[in-house]
């Protein structure tokens, strides 16, 4: 029996390098609490983003949370609904108002010709997502934002790594959050970081991620959020290797782009100007094609392969937010047609060339 191709697999340091790794912890019994690998895995994410702040989380979640309590938003926040549900209910769950903003038709990203509408006297920050490895406008974005006095906190969980004009995509906004789990193009198992302009966050940000500890008091009422050693020693493995992992991407999504282009009804994300991505994800978009997404997913899964309508559904459709997402329609046409093929740094051509002839067929 075949091995099935999943959407993405996670990319493994050899298991030797990570005993190698941990093996001091046997020694320190220092497991968690901001030991010595939380410490190196910071300083070494500080030199790879070239960002002068950055803490990390147990989760991308809890760290986008983290950021949001730091500023203290309150009111609105325009974001998108072209994203996972974490994002929405980071805002939800600090007390703020989702403001949906319909996506730009070409990257998919959050449209800045239609932010500006939506910003009143409510609004206390933008928090853009981008996707796919494909950054979104982050000048019109933050022309916009100063203009209003606003804070702009990126989701960049899709964006480890991605570069625009040689700038890593933590540099940009006020602050920008990281997903490590398991499935990203860089991951610690599961984890997260918060990356930020302002110095003074830090202190917030050790407090919202540590029960609100403060010497023998406690400031506030803040979650356990705290990476342990044993994944942060798996972050400094992964980070040794991140630019094979995402060589080895490019490929098969070059690989991917070259078997599909010109194919009726389909359509492919067109490289960025002046971006060096990081193929977090090789999404197609079904329009017109002779089959639907759900068709060819279905065709797909018969072989043993599992793509992801991603991201289905908006979560302005989702229940727990209550919006029937009318406000957004080009984001909810590419909800509907969207189909995120296999990718991960061990995917074989020939596997590659068998999921476009099936597509294709």
């Amino acid at each position: 029996m075949s091995v099935p191709i999943n959407v993405t697999r996670s990319a493994l340091p050899p298991k030797e390098e990570y005993f190698e790794e941990i093996a001091s912890l046997w020694d320190s019994r220092w497991l968690t609490n901001m030991g010595e690998k939380h410490q190196t895995l910071e300083r070494m994410l500080q030199g790879y983003f070239d960002a002068p702040n950055v803490t990390l989380f147990t989760n991308g979640h809890l760290a986008l949370e983290g950021l949001l309590a730091a500023f203290g938003l309150t009111g609105e926040v325009v974001t998108t609904p072209f994203t996972f549900a974490s994002t929405t209910h980071a805002i939800t769950r600090c007390g703020c108002k989702p403001v949906f903003c319909d996506v730009d038709p070409e990257t998919y990203t959050l449209d800045p010709t239609k932010l500006e509408a939506l910003i009143t006297p409510e609004t206390s920050a933008i928090l853009p997502v981008h996707v796919y490895g494909t950054l979104c406008d982050v000048e019109a974005i933050d022309a916009i934002a100063k203009k209003h006095g606003l804070k702009v906190l990126y989701d960049a969980a899709h964006a480890f790594g991605v570069k625009k004009d040689g700038v890593s995509a933590a540099c940009f906004g006020d602050a920008a959050m990281f997903s490590f789990h398991a499935t990203k193009v860089f991951h610690t198992v599961e984890g997260g970081c918060a990356v930020y302009r302002d110095p003074a966050l830090r202190e917030k940000l050790d407090l919202g991620k540590n029960f609100g500890v403060c010497g023998e008091d406690i400031s506030e009422a803040a979650p356990n959020a705290k990476m342990s050693e044993f994944h942060a020693a798996m972050g400094i493995c992964n980070l040794r290797r991140i630019e094979v992992y995402i060589e080895a991407r490019r490929q098969a999504a070059e690989r991917y782009r070259c078997n599909l282009a010109g194919v009726p009804g389909l359509k492919l994300l067109k490289p960025q100007r002046g971006v060096s991505s990081n193929y977090a994800y090789f999404p197609v978009v079904f329009d017109g094609a002779k089959y639907s997404r759900d068709e060819a997913a279905a065709r797909l899964a018969e072989q043993g392969i599992y793509a992801r309508k991603y991201f289905y559904p908006l979560t302005n459709h989702c229940t727990a937010y209550g919006f029937r997402g009318d406000e957004t329609p080009v984001a909810k046409h590419v909800s509907e047609r969207v189909l995120c093929l296999p990718l991960y740094p061990e995917l074989a051509p020939e596997d590659v060339d068998r999921i476009c002839e099936i597509i294709t067929e």
